[in-house]
């Protein structure tokens, strides 16, 4: 059974936004799309989900469309729901929201806490409707973002469009005022250098997708900035999130909970998956 892309809707703009977006997201992976509103005992919500399913339906053909009105609160009616959707994906504001904020409570609360991956549909039309034909991805020393970038290689080749892949580094404490007989890196055993650190991630998927160019950059300084930077002219960013835990709060880390409140283009939050992974499209060999 093919799981379902998830969309949180509340009558918001915001919402009808990722509306749009979802449709063409469920078309490119070949899933069915599911409009789901969290309502209270006793509110009326009917004409709000009629809305949305009739704006959905009038989106991309083919997309198997469903809908469902909960009685439960949103954030948590929409992390129960990811554990059984190919992901989440939200509007950047909700219904209500002050206009200053950058980034609703739900969908904040949704991101920390779901186990699937969480896309806040966020930014200009322009980046929303996926015209830069580009797909970024941040990648960290470690076994931290292999889950992103195995979806962001997935969302490149669904799209047919490059994957850039992004590694922020920063020299360790004294490197500038201590002389150094060769490399930084070298006099610390755990360490990469950083061009290798990108190539480790990547060999694996490339592998996988071998028909999706891969562009690499490697960049001295913050990664939130080079992020942010990168993202200016892409399509959807993805980033990486530590395994969820039973105990609640906020698991985002401040990379990400910066960029989900200032990013120009639509954020996907992917959490590692220790279980098996859902099923999408096959590459070409």
């Amino acid at each position: 059974m093919v799981v379902p892309l998830v969309v949180g809707v509340d009558g918001s703009e915001s919402s009808l936004e990722a509306v749009d977006w979802a449709v063409d997201e469920a078309a490119r992976h070949a899933v069915p799309l599911h409009l789901l509103h969290a309502a209270a005992p006793g509110q009326d919500s009917s004409g709000l989900i009629t809305a949305a399913s009739k704006r959905a339906g009038g989106g991309a053909a083919g997309v198997r469309l469903s809908s469902e009105v909960l009685r439960d609160d949103a954030a948590s009616a929409l992390v129960d729901e990811g554990h059984k959707a190919f992901a989440l994906v939200l509007g950047s504001r909700g219904l209500g929201e002050l206009t200053g904020l950058l980034l609703g409570s739900v969908s904040l609360a949704v991101a920390a806490r779901a186990d699937c991956p969480v896309i806040v549909v966020r930014g200009s039309q322009e980046h929303r409707a996926g015209r830069f034909g580009n797909v970024v991805v941040g990648v960290e020393d470690g076994e931290g973002s292999d889950t992103a970038v195995g979806f962001a290689f997935r969302e490149a080749h669904v799209r047919r469009c490059e994957l850039v892949a992004v590694h922020a580094w920063s020299a360790p404490l004294g490197a500038l005022s201590e002389p150094l007989p060769g490399p930084w890196y070298a006099l610390e055993a755990h360490r990469r250098p950083p061009a290798q650190v990108l190539d480790d991630a990547l060999r694996n998927p490339e592998k996988q997708y071998p028909e999706t160019d891969v562009t690499r950059r490697v960049v001295e300084g913050s990664a939130r900035q080079a992020l942010w930077e990168a993202a200016a002219e892409a399509d959807l960013l993805v980033v990486g999130a530590g395994e969820r835990h039973v105990r609640p709060g906020l698991q985002l880390g401040l990379i990400n909970h910066a960029l989900l409140h200032h990013a120009p283009c639509p954020v996907a939050i992917v959490p590692i998956r220790r279980r098996k992974p859902l099923r999408g499209p096959t590459p070409k060999a």
